[in-house]
């Protein structure tokens, strides 16, 4: 089954860069079917607070991987693993072209390389860090993993306390950080999964990206994200869901429980975004291979992915290796 010898283009960037209006110009073009990488447009009925792309704004394009789940069932790297396996499989074996798009790094890590097997539970060690949260809050956990393994700490957001515990609980149970063990993995993996891989980061000036976060963060608002978390309360959907507390959402539901201002939670989502943005990009920059540009770069990188699928030079034009995560 593997390796997989078709070329598979990877268009990587930070939340509200514009890899969406990218990819279906990509597409268009050199004929491409859209998959999915985002580890929150998997769940149906969240389409404002996830910036989900719409029927109109596909143009015809086939697109994977979105609406797959609902809010109150588990999705996580692994499943996405083996879904996406599926559907490039399925992609390739009717003639058409792979896009993976998206801003969530560890899913295309999972991709690439397969996930770190067998990491042992704790669930001694589990319970005691679930009442650790409950007592003193995810602040406190989230700095003792900042102490004991830096690296997942930047990774993992303090909302997420699915993973935080997780974190956590591997260092308590074997000694070793999270971090450390995947990148072992990476380092080890074999076999080879993908032999014709094309990875493309597009990126921006910092203080252009963070307008772009703050104004869809403004968009959300207007276009009804307040109704969409009220809709979703209603259907049993409650807060407590690892879904629900993500970014968005949980600032939202937080608005409605009165527990925030309007212009607290709209300040707070912004920031959040902020920093999930900074996250991404510590994320995007390890990965191996990938070639930087502007967001407004359309053209060169229409041409360097043309030359790639045609199994032409590759024009390299002026492209950055890493970006500054401060």
């Amino acid at each position: 089954m593997f390796p997989i010898v078709e070329p598979i283009v990877v268009l990587v960037g930070p939340t509200a860069i514009g890899k969406t209006a990218l990819s279906i110009k990509l597409a268009r073009s050199l004929d491409f079917e859209i998959l999915s990488m985002d580890s929150m447009q998997v769940y149906r009925y969240m389409d404002i607070g996830t910036a989900k792309i719409t029927k109109e704004e596909m143009k015809g394009v086939r697109h994977h991987l979105i609406d797959v789940v609902d809010p109150d069932e588990n999705f996580n790297a692994g499943l996405y693993e083996n879904l996406a396996l599926e559907v490039i499989r399925d992609v390739i074996s009717r003639g058409k072209r792979v896009l993976i798009t998206g801003g969530t790094g560890l899913y295309l890590n999972a991709l690439l390389y397969g996930l770190v097997k067998e990491i042992p539970v704790f669930p001694e060690i589990r319970k005691e860090l679930e009442q650790e949260l409950e007592r003193h809050g995810h602040d406190v956990l989230h700095q003792q993993l900042s102490i004991t393994d830096g690296i997942s700490a930047k990774r993992i957001h303090k909302n997420d306390t699915h993973r935080l515990i997780r974190a956590l609980e591997i260092f308590k149970g074997t000694g070793k950080k999270w971090s450390s063990l995947i990148e072992e993995h990476r380092l080890n993996k074999h076999p080879k999964r993908f032999r014709n891989v094309l990875k493309i980061g597009l990126t921006c000036e910092r203080d252009t990206l963070y307008r772009r976060i703050n104004e869809r963060s403004r968009i959300m608002i207007e276009q009804g994200l307040q109704r969409e978390v009220v809709a979703l309360l209603e259907k049993g959907y409650g807060g407590g869901l690892r879904s629900m507390q993500s970014i968005g959402y949980s600032h939202m539901v937080k608005f409605i429980e009165k527990e925030l201002t309007e212009s607290e939670m709209i300040e707070k989502l912004s920031r959040d975004t902020r920093r999930y943005a900074k996250r991404q990009y510590t994320w995007f920059n390890k990965i191996h291979n990938l070639y930087w540009f502007g967001k407004d770069q359309s053209y060169e990188i229409e041409q360097m992915v043309r030359g790639f699928i045609n199994a032409a030079p590759v024009p390299l034009f002026s492209v950055k290796s890493k970006i500054d995560t401060e």
